[in-house]
């Protein structure tokens, strides 16, 4: 991977505060309780958010790796991250959507790191399968090489796609950028296209939408600054005002008033200027939302005996 310096001037956030309601009925098979997906051990011995944690510190100090949850799920992320850094988990009163957990996480980094303006962060959903940890997370090195070229873009990990997935969100890619590795700008993003626009998309070389993202810190802050302003100001608010227990109180009456937003609608598609794609190739990857192809890949790997008949 890079020098341990290098390294020390990135930041993660591991995206894990969903409630997995399609596939509720699945993880409380399996689990025998009611924890959401990324708390679940679905493929493989340990939860996927334990996973998550593990492929990214191939790239990024431990310490340096943040965690968004939700207070209802306490009992249940508790055991999987006692030691994690307390100031690295970022405890949401209620689920709004990841437009709130980044812009929540991204605002208390802003707290915790010296380099606010100039630090570089990669966002990862906690629920992924990934075949391959250190290929994948080459392809992330990649990212952030290219944002140290070219500190205004915004990098998007696109799954090389191999069939016309409807139930995932396309990239469509644009010119090739220099930025270093190949990367191309961002021509238009497709969410969950219909068959035949699947189809369409894999015959002209689209990438499935990984929402892994790498970008400075201070450019992702400035995407959210134009595109969700009043949830923007009504966060850095609040962040100025987070002094002794107070704090608390504070979040969970602003979560009490924002209604739900999703990052990739309201910021990333809002604003595709500046956004790149990156293709990830040589390893096998899956978006664990849809119970058909949860189930599909645990037979297929032999995994959990809880598929039983």
């Amino acid at each position: 991977m890079r020098s341990e310096d290098e390294s020390r001037k990135r930041w993660a956030i591991i995206l894990a505060g969903g409630e997995g309601k399609r596939l509720f009925a699945l993880t409380q098979r399996i689990s025998g309780d009611d924890r959401p997906k990324q708390f679940c051990s679905l493929i493989g011995n340990s939860s996927l958010i334990e996973q998550t944690r593990r492929r990214v510190c191939l790239s990024i100090p431990d310490d340096h790796i943040l965690a968004v949850v939700t207070r209802t799920h306490e009992k249940y992320y508790v055991p999987l991250l006692r030691d994690m850094r307390r100031q690295n988990l970022i405890i949401q009163p209620e689920n709004r959507g990841t437009g709130a957990a980044i812009l929540h996480s991204m605002l208390r980094l802003v707290r915790l790191s010296k380099m606010a303006s100039t630090g570089c962060v990669a966002l990862f959903p906690s629920d992924h399968f990934v075949s391959d940890d250190r290929q994948f997370m080459r392809h992330v090195d990649l990212a952030f090489d290219a944002v140290a070229l070219c500190p205004e873009l915004t990098v998007l990990l696109g799954i090389s796609a191999d069939s016309p997935e409807s139930g995932y969100g396309w990239i469509e890619p644009n010119q090739r950028l220099n930025a270093g590795a190949e990367i191309f700008s961002v021509r238009r993003f497709w969410e969950k296209p219909n068959a035949a626009v699947a189809t369409e998309l894999l015959a002209r070389g689209c990438l499935w939408n990984s929402f892994v993202i790498v970008a400075r810190l201070s450019t992702l802050l400035g995407l959210l600054m134009v595109t969700v302003t009043d949830l923007y100001r009504a966060f850095a608010a609040v962040h100025l005002m987070l002094t002794g227990s107070s704090g608390e109180q504070k979040i969970k009456k602003l979560y009490r008033s924002i209604e739900s937003i999703d990052f990739s609608q309201k910021v990333l598609a809002a604003r595709p200027m500046n956004l790149a794609v990156l293709p990830v190739r040589g390893c096998r990857w899956s978006d664990l939302g849809e119970p058909k192809r949860v189930i599909s890949l645990m037979r297929e790997i032999g995994n959990h005996a809880g598929l039983a008949d």
